[in-house]
């Protein structure tokens, strides 16, 4: 096995441990029970909770509470459900993962007037967290809402590569806003996305309990999509314990091959029952199973991307200007060189 893919792997699994969690203290872990046995218990919860609950956004464009959502239990004076409500509309994901599909539901709020991140890209988002659960008392069931976690002000970007798969579905559905500088010198945002995604466990936490979030919930945020920074993580790799980058010089949301606004690793791929990919992954250039995103090679001729995407001052090609093997502009029917298997040139 190549240093290249036992980094890969063993990065992955480093973040199958950390993503979105504070401290490794707070974790707790059940014995995993089948996904097709928790999945249909999480969206009957899910669609139960949009069918009794009612939601109330803030209109208040330049303030901070803008777009600020209450949701709470239908009564006499809310009697439309969020199911029922044809404000804002209610749109859901199929999500093919762990053998079966899954139904990801998400309230569009407002798109946002700028550009829409990439599912690894870095988010800037203000959020308020909440896991659902039933509880039982006389024989009567109900569904509660707790408040996990709410960051208003936010003091950075969140890399989405390393967050739940429910995040990295829905942020790349939405875009950011406008900065707009106040005279105190602080910063204010608007016309910004918000939303609300419901996420079914399998999409989140799983049988990993997070901090005071149990195992096996279904959870709902709402978020504000502030502002975006564009990734470049290529070449993962573990030095003196530390997870570092080795950026190739080509953004990877300019890896997302199909344009479809998302890039996967191959653990997050779909697979059938036996452990076999479902389908390939389309931003996989070389199809070695380190996507592009990731890959220092991305077409596998032997010669680092990083190289090849070079001028030969040593500085980087814009990537529209990335040229063929011919020194062109490529067309249709040319590649650039860093994708073109047969090409090798470096910093040409």
């Amino acid at each position: 096995m190549s240093k290249i893919k036992f980094y890969f792997i063993l990065l992955i699994g480093v973040i199958t441990v950390i993503s979105c969690n504070k401290s490794n203290d707070d974790i707790e872990v059940t014995p995993p029970k089948p996904y097709a046995e928790q999945y249909p218990k999480d969206i009957a919860l899910i669609e139960t909770f949009l069918k009794t609950n009612y939601i109330s956004v803030v209109n208040a464009p330049g303030e901070t509470k803008d777009q600020d959502v209450t949701i709470a239990k239908l009564d006499a004076d809310h009697t439309v459900s969020i199911w029922d409500q044809k404000v804002y509309a209610l749109k859901f994901r199929k999500v093919e993962l762990h053998g079966i599909i899954y139904t990801l539901y998400y309230l569009v709020l407002r798109e946002g007037t700028g550009e829409k991140p990439c599912n690894v890209d870095d988010v800037f988002t203000s959020y308020n967290g909440k896991y659902l659960a039933e509880t039982t008392t006389d024989n009567v069931t109900t569904i509660t809402s707790t408040q996990f976690e709410e960051v208003i002000n936010p003091s950075g970007f969140v890399n989405l590569f390393g967050y739940i798969r429910g995040w990295k579905e829905i942020f790349p559905q939405f875009k950011s806003g406008d900065a707009v500088s106040n005279p105190d010198g602080t910063v204010k945002y608007t016309n910004f996305g918000a939303g609300v995604m419901f996420i079914p466990s399998g999409l989140a936490y799983y049988n990993t309990g997070n901090g005071t979030i149990p195992a096996y919930s279904p959870l709902v945020f709402s978020f504000k999509l502030y502002k975006i920074k564009r990734s470049d993580i290529d070449n993962y790799r573990i030095v003196n314990g530390l997870v570092v980058t080795d950026p190739d010089g080509v953004l990877s949301y300019q890896e997302d091959i199909d344009g479809d606004g998302y890039v996967w690793t191959t653990g997050e791929l779909p697979r059938d029952a036996a452990g076999n990919l479902i389908n390939p992954n389309p931003d996989d250039t070389d199809g070695d199973g380190t996507p592009d995103f990731l890959d220092f090679d991305d077409d596998g001729d032997g010669y680092a991307t990083r190289g090849e995407v070079k001028k030969a001052d040593g500085t980087y090609y814009a990537f529209e200007n990335i040229p063929d093997c011919d020194g062109n502009l490529p067309t249709d029917k040319k590649k650039k060189r860093h994708l073109d298997k047969e090409c090798h040139k470096m910093s040409q």
